[in-house]
Parts: structure tokens; sequence; C-alpha cells
């Protein structure tokens, strides 16, 4: 459990410094940063995928393509929406979008509590309502303060909900699947990285990106590694807990990158974290009572 505690949180700092690292790869925009990380990150999936031998999700999967064709449109549905999901985290930093992002990610575990009572009528205990209720104070605020949230926030929040229906009704929500969504997505990563101003010869123009792009894949590697080891050494419980690291880091860097929470803004803040501590704290009783029935 140790261990998958640790690679839990290295996989959010991880992903918390390749959101900060994308500013330091200037002139790259973020369409080809994107492109750059996935070109990077899908050998690296690969061969983990073959190390742990987990290759037979991807051959059964392909086998599925080849009987039911119609299946394609649905992986290409599944496929856009998380790279669209990608794409954000690499552009936000670069256009100023990054508290918008991290407050995505901190209504998300909410947005996720209400898809699984909408779409498949799971109840909501206690504290999820609670939970509910406060971050409904801050979308309140939200809405009255400036009229709705950013199309950002809104991504993250609609779009990753859709995307896990999307791939259980695909039945493709494994190790697998994910890998078919990545390599979907290769021939437009390689597209953005060849449109670029610099395309493939951005080397010869800035010598010191051919150091800072393969540190990029690594981190993103590193840290899709990191994350998936963890989420099988870990209970679910424990695993969906420390996945509110990500957001509080992903915080931090917005404000290190020089973006700043305003006034009227801590009304929306406060509630939603508020909310967020909530699930946290019902996390945290239900791990101790799953340990004491062990």
């Amino acid at each position: 459990m140790s261990k998958g505690i640790a690679l839990s949180v290295s996989a959010s700092a991880l992903f918390a410094v390749m959101y900060y690292y994308t500013s330091l790869l200037t002139p790259l925009t973020g369409l080809e940063i994107f492109g750059w990380r996935m070109l990077l990150t899908m050998p690296c999936m690969t061969a983990f995928m073959l190390i742990a031998r987990e290759w037979k999700l991807v051959s059964d999967l392909v086998a599925r393509l080849v009987a039911t064709p119609r299946l394609l449109l649905g992986a290409m549905a599944s496929s856009a929406l998380m790279g669209a999901q990608l794409w954000l985290f690499m552009w936000a930093p670069l256009n100023g979008y990054s508290l918008d992002v991290s407050l995505g990610y901190f209504l998300l575990p909410l947005s996720m509590v209400l898809t699984g009572r909408i779409v498949y009528g799971e109840r909501l205990s206690r504290l999820q309502k609670v939970a509910v209720f406060f971050a409904t104070l801050g979308v309140l605020n939200e809405l009255y303060q400036v009229g709705g949230f950013s199309w950002a926030t809104l991504l993250v929040v609609v779009g990753y909900p859709i995307y896990f229906i999307l791939r259980k009704r695909l039945r493709t929500d494994n190790l697998g699947g994910l890998w078919l969504d990545m390599t979907l997505m290769l021939p437009l990563a390689l597209w953005f990285v060849q449109s670029g101003e610099q395309g493939f010869g951005v080397f010869d123009q800035y010598p010191w990106l051919s150091l800072l792009i393969p540190i990029l894949g690594v981190i993103s590697a590193s840290a899709l590694v990191s994350y998936i080891v963890a989420s099988r050494l870990l209970p679910f419980s424990l695993f969906g807990l420390l996945s509110y690291v990500e957001p509080v880091l992903l915080l931090g860097v917005a404000l290190l990158l020089g973006e700043s929470i305003k006034a009227e803004e801590w009304l929306t803040y406060i509630p939603i974290w508020m909310a967020v501590a909530v699930l946290v704290f019902e996390g945290f009783k239900h791990l101790v009572r799953q340990r004491r029935r062990t």
C-alpha cells in the first residue's frame, strides 16, 4: 500500500510538473506540444503493456473492431473526447487558463457523483448531498458574478463524464481502450507537429528543444505508468482520495504562472473546496471501515 500511495502522489506531482513544463517549451504552441506528447508517450505506453503482459486487452479489442466495424465510430468519438482533454492540459498553461482548468478538476468529483445519480441511478449518501450543496453555492456565485463558467472549466466538468459513460457503453473501459484512444490520436498529433511553424525542423532553429521535448515524453510516460500501477496497488477508495492531490497541485502551478484568484471568486472556490473536503472525509471514513472489516 505504501508503494501505491507513493506512486499515486508521484503521478499527481508529475502531471503538475508537466502542466508547468509546457511554459518552458516556447515557441511551440499548445497544439504542437500536444502532438509531441502523444508521439513520445505512445511508444512508452506500448512497451509498458507488453512488459506488464496486458497486450491481450488490445488484441481482444482489435478483434471486436474487426467483427463489429461500427464500433470504430464509437472508438473515434471516445478518442476525440480524450484528445480534447489532453490538448487542453497542454494548451491552458500557455494561454492563461490554468486556473480555469484546475477549477474544472476540483469540480470533476462532484460532476462524477451527479453523473452516477442521473445516468446510473446511484443513490447519494448524506455526505455526498452535503458536498453537492456546498458545490452548488460555489456554482451559483460563479453564475451570479460572471454569468457562467469558462469553456475550459466546462470541458473538464462535462467532457470527462461523457467520456467515461461512452467507454463504459463501448466496453473499452480498460487499459486496452486507453491505448486505442491514444493510438487513434497519432495521425492528428503527427499533423499538429508537422504543420507547426517549425515542424520537425524545430530542433535546427531551437537546439535546446532537442533536450526539453524528449524530457516532456519521459514526464508524460512516467506519470501515466505511475498512475496505472498505483490504481492496481491501492484499494479503490484510497486511490480515489489521492486523486484530489492533482487539482491542488494544478492550482499551485496556476498561481506560480502568474494567475490569481480575484476577490469575488473566493466565494466560488471556498464552497467548492469545502465540497471536496466533505468527499475526502467520506472516502476516509469508508477506507477506515473497510480496514476494520479486514
